[in-house]
């Protein structure tokens, strides 16, 4: 840091300094806007459709690298401003916010006298507070349950000791809390079993692979109850999402993978007020025909939310058995078709469909929250109209476009599955989109590419189970840690099957 000793007497000279700090301080906004231009063309691309982006993952990491490269600048620009001269505004950034119920270390620093320099008692008049966030690393105990036994000097009745306690593991090392950390690790934050002994290794607990995998499939097979709880009460609304994605499993016969689903089943009736809580199950199949489909949705009978998959179709053949379902399409896929035209060049036609179809999603956004009455009157009054127009526009295009065009196939899909996408103005509760159950995938591809593929299709089941009520749990603000641990205690404490649904993840904030 410089001081007047350190100033040149020559005015050229100083002049030739100022210039050249200028300049240094020129190329530092300038880097300082390369990388934020950086970061929000990084941002957009990251919310893209998943096909536009080669690794979602690759996009994280160099969005965390580019922010790291800017808080270095801005940490230079602190380190040249004399700490005389430097303020107490904290710099514009999002730190996130403390929560009330972590405990409280608290220190008191006291000044190093408490007389004044005129000799009297200083007295407080006040305090200033700050608050730091700050992280014990996680801790392993031990248990230590002791059982006494007790025997009469007067007779030979016998010998008195309390039971031992009921454990999910008999004669197992692991507390509930122990195995529910091991499942929400490799299910919830995807860090797959081999990587976790490496963390406990550190803290000199060894522990095998597939100890932790013996501990995670008892954990399933008895959770299995409460899955099937879940999906019961899933298939006994009204109106279902439904979707499916890969799930690479090991095929050892043919030394290769081969691809079953996971579909995922889920309820979301937050935006239209619902009662029954939002869930989601998956269920592993060996593969993407639409009877499995109809298998899984047995017994399900009402609206069903889907993407333009033709596998759906066969839940509406009139020879079909069971209740009726009625598909409702998905606008945002019709969208992204006409997005995907407007990135390869000038496309009034596609960018018209896109603003028209924007109009439609501008109030679905004020209306989200009301109930189904209300949205459906706010639809026949502002939404019927956008979408008659734009059947209108649909068929004086399609007769102008080439069918086999990019375009034209867009507006195909459109017109084929228009019945289905104009259901949501005859009925309240329908959305715009399927969004809500491709989001509950997201964490099951983020598992995929973590563990690459699941070993058996015994081992996908399993993961399905497991995944479907850690969502769940998230989906309803629930600790799953927490959720867990509670669970799988009380299902080793012999919880009635009668009941099992009272273990739902819905049902634990109001048991605690």
């Amino acid at each position: 840091m410089l001081s007047a000793a350190d100033l040149p007497d020559d005015i050229a000279a100083l002049k030739a300094m100022l210039v050249a700090s200028e300049a240094r301080n020129l190329r530092k906004d300038d880097r300082i806007e390369r990388l934020e231009k950086l970061v929000a063309a990084f941002r957009q691309a990251a919310f893209g459709r998943k096909s536009e982006k080669s690794d979602p993952d690759q996009f994280e990491l160099a969005l965390e690298d580019l922010e790291t490269a800017i808080a270095v600048v801005h940490a230079e620009e602190a380190a040249d401003v004399p700490a005389t001269k430097r303020t107490s505004r904290p710099r514009a950034a999002n730190r996130g916010s403390l929560p009330k119920h972590l405990p409280r270390t608290e220190e008191v620093i006291e000044p190093e006298s408490l007389t004044c320099v005129c000799g009297g008692c200083l007295h407080c008049i006040g305090e200033d507070v700050s608050e730091r966030l700050d992280i014990v690393p996680a801790q392993f105990r031990v248990i230590v349950t002791r059982r006494p036994k007790y025997a009469c000097r007067s007779c030979t009745d016998g010998v008195v000791q309390a039971p031992a306690p009921a454990r999910l593991i008999p004669g197992g090392l692991p507390t509930e809390a122990t195995i529910a950390h091991v499942m929400v690790s490799k299910y919830a934050d995807h860090l797959p079993l081999y990587r976790q002994t490496q963390i406990y290794s550190r803290q000199g607990v060894d522990l095998d692979r597939s100890t932790l995998a013996d501990w995670v499939g008892r954990a399933a097979f008895e959770l299995r109850p409460v899955f099937d709880a879940l999906i019961a009460n899933l298939k006994r609304s009204t109106k279902l999402f439904m979707d499916e994605t890969r799930a690479p499993v090991l095929d050892p016969g043919r030394r290769k993978t081969k691809t079953g689903y996971f579909w995922a089943l889920a309820r979301d009736d937050r935006p239209w007020g619902g009662d029954d809580p939002p869930g989601v199950a998956f269920t592993y199949a060996p593969g993407r025909g639409g009877g499995y489909a109809e298998r899984i949705l047995d017994g399900f009978g009402g609206i069903l939310q889907v993407d333009g998959y033709a596998g759906y179709n066969r839940l509406i053949a009139p020879d079909r058995a069971g209740p009726e379902i009625r598909l409702a399409y998905c606008w945002a896929h019709a969208r992204r078709k006409l997005v995907e035209i407007t990135r390869t060049g000038s496309a009034p036609i596609a960018e018209e469909g896109v603003k028209r179809i924007g109009e439609l999603y501008r109030i679905e956004a004020e209306i989200w929250g009301s109930d189904p009455a209300a949205r459906l009157t706010a639809r026949q009054e502002r939404s019927a109209p956008i979408v008659a127009e734009m059947e209108v526009w649909l068929a004086h295009h399609r007769a102008r476009v080439a069918s086999k065009s990019p375009l034209g196939e867009a507006l195909k899909y459109i017109a084929k599955y228009w019945d289905g996408l104009c259901l949501f103005l005859t009925n309240g509760r329908v959305e715009l989109d399927s969004n809500a159950v491709e989001r509950t995938i997201r964490p099951i591809a983020l598992n995929r590419k973590n563990a690459l593929f699941a070993g058996h299709d015994a081992g996908a089941e399993n993961w399905a189970v497991i995944a479907s009520l850690i969502e769940t749990c998230k989906l309803n603000a629930v600790d799953p840690h927490a959720w867990l641990a509670k669970t799988l205690k009380e299902i080793a404490e012999g919880h009635p099957q009668s009941q099992i649904a009272d273990l739902l993840p819905w049902n634990y904030l109001v048991n605690v």
